[in-house]
Formats: C-alpha cells, sequence, structure tokens
C-alpha cells in the first residue's frame, strides 16, 4: 500500500493541551485500525512527548485510544512493507533521515539489519521507550485490548487507569518469542507471571494485571474517562511542577538502577536474533510466507489452537471449540 494511503501522523495521533491545568492528552485516533500506530505516527509520538516535556504548560500528560480499544500494536503490515519494500525512503525515514542524507542503509541481511532496528526500540525517539524519558507525570487510560506497543506504554507509565474489560499482553510472545521492554515487564508484574505471559502468550485480564501490582486503578468502562480525569486534576493540583521533575529522576535513578534500559537493550538483541529461529511442527513464524497467504487468517487459524481464555482476539475467546494441531 502507498504511504498516501495511510492516514497522516496527525490523523492518528492528536495532541491537545489545556494550559490552564496543565494537562495535556494524547488520543490514539484510528478505532478502525485499533489504533494501530504507523512508523510514521509512532515517530510523531514520540516527538509530541518530548515537546511536552518541554512545555512549562504542560505537567501531566494522559495517552488514550479512541473507540472501544486502547489499541494492539503498531499497524504491522505498513512496518513490514517498510522493511521489505525496495525503497529505501520508508526505512530511512524510520531514523529520522531523508534521501538527501546520503546515509547508506546496511545490508538487510546483516546483523546490524536486524540489530539497528531492534536497539532503535530502545532509544527515546524511535517511539516505544520515550515515556522513560518523560519527566513529567504520565497516565495511560486503557479499554479493551492493550497489546503490543500499547502496551509498551501502560508498561512505561506513572499511573494506568484501565476497565476491567481489558486485555494486556504482547503477541511477540506467540509469534516471536520476545519484547523489547520484557525487563521492566517482569519487574513490574514480577517473575512468575510473567513467565506465565511469556510461555503461554496468553492475555491477561484486567483483574490479573491489577493483582501482579501493573494497574492504578480498575473501574467499569462507562466510568473510566470520569476516573482519568479525576486522577490527571489531583496530579495536577499537587505539588509544583519542579518537584515534579525531581520526583521524576528519584524513579528514573531507580529504575536504571535495576536496569531498565539495559534490559530493554538486551531484549531488542535477542528479538534481533528471531530470524534464526526454526519452527517446530505449528509455531506460526511472521515470516515473508504468512504475509504473502494474508496475516488476518493466518493469525486466526493460530489463535484457534489455544483453549478460549488464552486466546488473543475477543472473538475468539468467545468460541468454545479448541481446535488441536494433527
Amino acid at each position: 500500500m502507498p504511504a498516501a494511503a495511510y492516514p497522516s501522523p496527525e490523523e492518528i495521533v492528536v495532541y491537545q493541551k489545556d494550559p490552564a491545568t496543565k494537562i495535556a492528552t494524547i488520543t490514539l485516533s484510528r478505532p478502525e485500525r485499533l489504533n494501530a500506530p504507523t512508523s510514521a505516527a509512532r515517530l510523531r509520538y514520540a516527538e509530541l512527548l518530548h515537546r511536552a516535556n518541554i512545555d512549562d504548560d504542560v505537567k501531566v500528560l494522559v495517552i488514550r485510544g479512541l473507540g472501544q480499544d486502547f489499541g494492539s500494536g503498531v499497524d504491522l503490515p505498513e512496518f513490514m512493507e517498510t522493511l521489505n519494500g525496495e525503497d529505501d525512503g520508508p526505512r530511512l525515514a524510520e531514523y529520522h533521515l531523508t534521501a538527501d542524507d546520503d546515509v547508506r542503509l546496511p545490508p538487510a541481511d546483516s546483523f546490524r539489519g536486524g540489530a539497528q532496528l531492534t536497539q532503535w526500540f530502545a532509544n527515546g525517539r524511535g517511539g516505544c521507550r520515550s515515556l522513560q524519558e518523560f519527566k513529567k507525570i504520565s497516565i495511560v487510560e486503557v479499554k479493551g485490548y492493550c497489546y503490543g506497543w500499547h502496551f509498551y506504554q501502560a508498561g512505561d507509565a506513572d499511573l494506568v487507569i484501565s476497565s476491567d474489560d481489558a486485555l494486556f499482553g504482547h503477541a511477540s510472545f506467540r509469534y516471536q518469542g520476545w519484547g523489547p521492554r520484557m525487563w521492566t515487564w517482569v519487574q513490574t508484574m514480577g517473575l512468575r507471571k510473567f513467565q506465565e505471559m511469556v510461555f503461554t502468550g496468553r492475555p491477561f485480564t484486567a483483574a490479573e494485571m491489577n493483582d501482579c501490582n501493573f494497574l492504578t486503578k480498575v473501574v467499569p468502562r462507562d466510568q473510566l474517562e470520569a476516573e482519568t480525569e479525576k486522577y490527571a486534576l489531583a496530579c495536577a493540583r499537587n505539588r509544583p511542577t519542579d518537584t515534579v521533575f525531581q520526583q521524576k529522576l528519584f524513579f528514573e535513578l531507580y529504575k536504571q538502577f535495576q536496569g531498565e534500559q539495559l534490559g530493554s537493550m538486551l531484549t531488542g538483541l535477542f528479538e534481533s536474533l528471531g530470524r534464526y529461529a526454526r519452527p517446530d511442527r505449528t509455531e506460526m513464524m511472521l515470516d515473508k510466507d504468512v504475509f504473502e497467504r494474508g496475516l488476518t487468517n493466518a493469525v486466526k487459524d493460530n489463535d484457534a489452537q489455544f483453549p478460549p481464555d488464552f486466546r488473543l482476539s475477543r472473538s475468539g475467546r468467545a468460541r468454545t471449540d479448541v481446535e488441536r494441531p494433527s
């Protein structure tokens, strides 16, 4: 699909601020695609966080999704199209470069061809780890799906207010095996529960995530926006922004003592080695063949192999059949 066929980054990631309350809001506005950001939208997200970090009119940032879900991850077909396309322009744009910059990318089949990109996800400018460098208060409002890239944002936020119908996880555990933010998640959720998420690939409910200290508050869906606003206003009316900056420095030092950025780089390294993994018998690999025969159908067929409460899709979880691989 040509780049012009995708919504603009400004359409997908909408930014508003209220200087009177010092609350800014990022709304992921692509509900027909479960708020999936394109690569350009993800980079815009990182730039908006940088802008809000500097802006003295902002003390609290709320991040939410339009529609029924927070989101189910990046636009994977668009991302793979960028990686596998013959045009270097989109790949250069991923790193904030253009063809005019006279930069030659490493060969796709080299180690750097994969590792450079996954290490980029540990960089704040890449739009995946950006909330870790945000020195104001961040609140993520979660509902419905909270998978993949959106799960990154919930994991990195200061506060997470969730509806009671939300589902959390990362499809990478089922289709790739790694996620670059794993170090943070295992420290937040605890080793035993996070191992369950990784090894089974199953999504966790809001109640389960609350039990393992991932969430700040769980409320019914119809109370979600009001509860988020209550928390945002309380944070905005509390200590001065300078004090918030000092508090965030304290928490950042704590996270770095735990190895937060090191862990992001390490798991990014493992993910960059994913092409060396070979399927056994039933696993679905995110390779060229899958995209050629249709990602949606392949994902549905793979999801059907698991017990209903282990499935990633709501429609699949509502079914009671279990298909066993032959």
